[in-house]
């Protein structure tokens, strides 16, 4: 049985690996009170935001704040139990919470990516992209955290390795 390319589970552990603090850090902040997240981190969130035009994550959306509870809650708890899964290497185990887990995240990334592309970032509060460069370039941020789980996907279900086959019982 062909087994799974190391240096794509490397490639994955490292992207999960990373995505711990990026989560916890940046991401869940539109979450808290103010006053909670440390002036360093509430900065660095502000100086992203400013540079990249992306108001969603100082003035989230109901729907994106939705996606946050899910990143935190669902996402953020398996992250450490993929990157071991991939760091060790031929885990059959993850096939299903990694199917399940990249399926989840290329819908929200779809929504967030159109909205990126269509909405009218005018009426913000803060300020969002205006021209096609500034949206292309928030969306380049987005981007890999579509294209990483879809990568984990074609893995799951078209690699043979993790294709897992009943062994059936003769009489």
């Amino acid at each position: 049985m062909a087994a799974a390319p190391r240096w794509r589970e490397r490639l994955f552990a490292l992207y999960f690996l990373s995505h711990i603090p990026i989560t916890a850090l940046i991401d869940l902040q539109p979450l808290l009170p103010a006053g909670i997240p440390p002036r360093a981190l509430t900065d660095l969130l502000q100086q992203y935001a400013t540079s990249f035009r992306d108001p969603m994550m100082l003035q989230p959306p109901e729907w994106f704040k939705a996606f946050i509870y899910c990143e935190a809650f669902l996402q953020l708890p398996f992250f450490p139990v993929a990157a071991y899964a991939f760091l060790k290497g031929g885990c059959r185990w993850i096939r299903t919470p990694a199917i399940i887990y990249s399926t989840h995240v290329a819908t929200t990334l779809f929504a967030i990516l159109a909205h990126i592309l269509f909405h009218d970032f005018s009426k913000s509060e803060h300020v969002g992209p205006q021209t096609l460069r500034e949206r292309l370039v928030l969306l380049s941020i987005y981007l890999p955290y579509l294209l990483f789980p879809l990568l984990i996907l074609f893995t799951m279900l078209c690699n043979p390795h993790y294709k897992h086959v009943e062994k059936r019982k003769r009489k």
